[in-house]
């Protein structure tokens, strides 16, 4: 299923913009794209949002036929524990989440003492590819702990701040994904050309082979959903910002409409 994320609503949300959109909001622009899933992804005001505040947007997506994911960070049990409960208000059946950097035993221990209420939920937990922690020890962390409700949220994008490969990433991790996050980015010459950025794109115009990603990981066989980002940078006023935001979503779902 395709879907959008808090951060293809970025700027929309940010206090950048005059009128920030509200979380209810975000639910009803989606729905206006006649897209059907969204996931809340690293999205502050959740976690301060009161017991009726949460209430009222999960009836709102439920109105609107919004089927909903939850992002975090951390591996903590308290953190994943809180967001398994939060699951459970959205009818969420996924809770993305990133491994810290370093020694990954500790991560192992607090993962093995969340996972069972995971487990017992039939939640999946997708632990996202990202630049701190090297893809292969993600897998090996994900094999030794051996859980039908641990993988990856594969987003192919972070992974070159490690000098990792993403076509290879995809790759590797294939049989473990749970969940990916659609967003394309490419290199860009700075002025003097003294060096590179490396940012988004829209959707089909920068370097993600995206037609390897379907084939490789087969999302729509296997009932994983891909989730809309973007990398959008500041376009230097809020109005140019948003216009880009919102035509980078409609090029993305309509370029995942159309992949086979």
């Amino acid at each position: 299923m395709i879907g959008l994320g808090s951060y293809a609503f970025l700027w929309q949300q940010s206090d950048r913009v005059d009128e920030p959109l509200s979380l209810i909001e975000v639910f009803a622009a989606t729905r206006a794209l006649g897209v059907d899933l969204f996931q809340i992804c690293d999205y502050a005001p959740l976690e301060t949002m009161t017991s009726r505040e949460l209430a009222d947007a999960a009836a709102a997506a439920r109105d609107l036929g919004i089927t909903v994911e939850l992002g975090t960070r951390g591996v903590e049990p308290l953190r994943l524990a809180r967001f398994l409960g939060l699951a459970a208000i959205f009818g969420a059946r996924l809770v993305r989440s990133m491994l810290p950097a370093g020694d990954l035993r500790e991560a192992e221990r607090s993962l093995r003492e969340a996972l069972p209420a995971y487990e017992k939920a039939g939640v999946d937990l997708a632990l996202e590819t990202y630049e701190q922690v090297a893809t292969a020890d993600q897998i090996g962390l994900i094999e030794t702990i051996g859980s039908e409700r641990l993988g990856i949220c594969l987003d192919p994008a972070n992974v070159v701040a490690r000098l990792e490969n993403p076509r290879q990433t995809v790759e590797q991790t294939a049989p473990y994904v749970r969940n990916v996050h659609a967003k394309d980015f490419g290199f860009t010459r700075r002025l003097g050309w003294v060096g590179f950025t490396y940012s988004g794109a829209p959707m089909g115009g920068g370097l993600h082979d995206y037609d390897h990603l379907l084939t490789t990981v087969r999302p729509r066989e296997r009932g994983i959903n891909e989730i809309v980002e973007h990398w959008l940078p500041w376009q230097g006023d809020a109005e140019t910002t948003v216009r880009a935001e919102r035509d980078w979503t409609r090029t993305a779902v309509e370029f995942l409409r159309s992949a086979q």
